[in-house]
């Protein structure tokens, strides 16, 4: 196994509070393999990603406890020294919003090219190198949009360069958090198609993170549904989508656009429902 995360519990203290974001959770992950860790806004999606990297702030305001184990190694272990070269090396991360994950002083070309000096010993040519991965993300007249500033990329275009960045270090895993969050449709499905291709040319674990289970079906292995710091679900993503258990998964599941299927209304998820199912869980 790849990754296995045991029993991973996140809590935010302030002075005034302490909240705890993620109660538990446990989920594992093969190579060449997808799994999507699905919920609304709030419920521990990304915070969960980024402490596989320790990217959180650290302690005490934010207190992380459990196991992270890459390749039978503990992350929330390692020395931050050790650390450094997990981040981008072994779990590389693609953000919703490409305009705040690029500087918009420096050419993409230089931002690409940044990573792999830090941790591509063995590339000989930054510029080829760089060049081939703009080719490889399907930006069009790579050679002259290697000089390109992020202002001169249309969303689409600056969401290939953030992907080719974190494909620069040959990541084990990669973390596509809400990738297409800010994107019209098609160029939405331009970009999982995209990286349904990296996933299968590169065997590379990916761990989609989205509150839209429409575009999990067909992509993702695997699914964890995430509620209030929990996960409620997880399976095969087939078996879940053909027939769900718990409530909170089905409302997700309404909540898909049918094509040729006309509503009065959206469907409302029903909050009291779901209270009722966590608390004879719990």
């Amino acid at each position: 196994m790849l990754l296995e995360v045991r029993d991973l519990k996140i809590r935010f203290n302030s002075r005034h509070s302490k909240v705890d974001a993620v109660k538990g959770i446990s989920f594992s992950l093969e190579q060449g393999k997808t799994l999507a860790i699905v919920g609304e806004s709030g419920s521990g999606k990304s915070v969960t990603s980024m402490s596989l990297s320790r990217l959180l702030p650290p302690p005490p305001k934010c207190e992380v406890s459990g196991q992270a184990l890459l390749d039978g190694v503990n992350l929330l272990d390692l020395p931050e020294r050790q650390l450094r070269k997990v981040r981008g090396k072994r779990i590389a991360y693609v953000f919703q919003e490409p305009s705040t994950s690029l500087n918009p002083y420096f050419t993409v070309g230089a931002q690409i090219e940044e990573a792999l000096k830090f941790h591509r010993e063995d590339v000989a040519d930054f510029k080829v190198e760089t060049i081939g991965l703009l080719h490889k993300v399907g930006i069009r007249d790579a050679d002259s949009r290697y000089g390109d500033y992020p202002h001169q990329m249309s969303g689409g275009m600056k969401q290939r360069v953030v992907i080719a960045m974190a494909l620069a270090c040959q990541p084990d895993i990669l973390v596509a958090d809400e990738p297409t969050t800010a994107l019209d449709v098609t160029i939405e499905a331009q970009i999982m198609d995209l990286l349904r291709e990296l996933r299968d040319n590169e065997n590379m674990a990916i761990i989609l993170i989205t509150h839209n289970f429409g575009i999990v079906d067909g992509f993702a292995d695997n699914v964890a549904v995430m509620y209030q710091g929990r996960i409620v679900e997880q399976g095969e993503t087939a078996s879940i989508l053909a027939s769900p258990k718990h409530e909170y998964t089905k409302a997700l599941i309404r909540c898909i656009p049918r094509l040729g299927v006309k509503r009065e209304r959206l469907p409302v998820v029903d909050y009291a429902a779901i209270a009722e199912e966590e608390a004879r869980h719990d």
